[in-house]
């Protein structure tokens, strides 16, 4: 049976020939920034700076501008790049609500009942989830499962997400 090629796969596909565009691309996969029909890059309706983004992605700010163009003139990147959105994530504030956060990689994000295993092992220890945020294995290369809880995070519950047998690696902060 032939390997389904993830989207994320397909879109950089398309960036080959460019690595600078690449790298723009990445950079907006990784925060959710859109393009609109003007061809800038916005969160929302918030634009962001074509010369932000080329700092960030170290290149020059016309291959923001190329990668915009290339975008919109591709029916399925326009399609993707419309529609895309970011949700705001307590993992880098957790600490300071005194909320605690498990990252959790798996062998294949993909497959079937992961996310609700995972909630149901939590939710045995009396662990409250705050935030459930799980990285799409299309455009990942390597998904997350991250869980903020509040409060502390037992270690008999660390142990028995470890235990689980499609869990690779459970980490808490």
């Amino acid at each position: 049976m032939p390997i389904e090629e993830s989207i994320r796969d397909r879109i950089m596909r398309r960036f080959d020939e460019s690595p600078g565009q690449r790298r723009v691309v990445e950079l907006m996969l990784e925060r959710g920034f859109s393009v609109n029909s003007e061809g800038r890059v916005v969160s929302g309706d918030i634009e962001i700076p074509y010369t932000q983004i080329a700092d960030e992605a170290g290149v020059d700010r016309r291959v923001v501008d190329s990668t915009t163009s290339t975008i919109l003139d591709d029916e399925e990147l326009e399609a993707i790049f419309r529609n895309i959105e970011s949700i705001p994530s307590l993992k880098n504030v957790a600490p300071v609500l005194g909320l605690s956060v498990l990252t959790i990689r798996v062998d294949d994000a993909s497959s079937t009942g992961v996310v609700s295993t995972l909630t149901s092992v939590i939710a045995d220890h009396g662990v409250s989830i705050r935030q459930a945020v799980t990285d799409d294995p299309y455009f990942t290369d390597e998904p997350r499962f991250t869980v903020i809880t509040s409060g502390d995070v037992p270690g008999e519950l660390v142990e028995d997400l470890a235990a689980v047998e499609f869990v690779e690696e459970v980490e808490v902060s």
